[in-house]
């Protein structure tokens, strides 16, 4: 038997590590359960939040942790213990299409505005899935080596200056927590809201 661990993007590490049961009780991990039935994940996973995908995403649960955030919407979709598997273009390119501004507060955030954004995130991960993911150089490619091509279709990530395919006002781009923020100065606007 062999074991390749292959990281393109040189994040990721490798350990043995006991399981534990998962945080909510769902299935865990290809819905593995122990032997006493309690469902099972690596115990250093344990804090991490499901993912819009998985069958067990309790959406409810979801809009209550992010609306209960004291924090930027954007960093809260980033957030790992609150939504997982949502990156940063994802996340730029979900706000886009809902429309709201990264920074808009969390705690002021209706229910439907949740629920609207997480759904935005979906169909966005979901689009991007079918195009192969979104590959801007040979490091963001597929086991086969293959680029995907949701990079296409992208309407604010990368896209600073170039005219917002909805409004026609230039796409902006700011710094934000070592990464940047794209989004449509016009459609996105912080409507009565001071960020801080």
């Amino acid at each position: 038997p062999e074991l390749r661990f292959v990281d393109q993007r040189t994040f990721g590490g490798m350990t043995m590590v006991e399981l534990a049961p998962t945080a909510d009780g769902g299935a865990g991990g290809l819905g593995r359960f122990g032997p006493d039935g309690a469902a099972l994940v690596p115990e250093p996973m344990r804090h991490i939040a499901r993912d819009p995908f998985d069958p067990a995403f309790d959406e409810v649960t979801f809009v209550r942790r992010l609306r209960a955030r004291r924090t930027e919407l954007k960093r809260a979709l980033l957030d790992q213990t609150v939504v997982s598997g949502i990156g940063n273009i994802y996340a730029d390119e979900a706000l886009w299409r809902v429309p709201l501004h990264f920074a808009r507060p969390t705690d002021r955030l209706t229910r439907p505005l949740a629920r609207a954004t997480v759904a935005a995130a979906r169909e966005v991960m979901s689009a991007a899935l079918v195009q192969g993911g979104t590959s801007f150089d040979s490091l963001y490619v597929n086991v086969n080596g293959q680029s995907g091509y949701f990079s296409r279709r992208l309407e604010v990530y990368g896209r600073e200056g170039q005219p917002c395919s909805r409004c026609g006002s230039p796409v902006s781009r700011v710094a934000f927590m070592n990464r940047s923020s794209h989004f449509c100065p016009r459609c996105q606007r912080l409507r009565g809201f001071r960020v801080s």
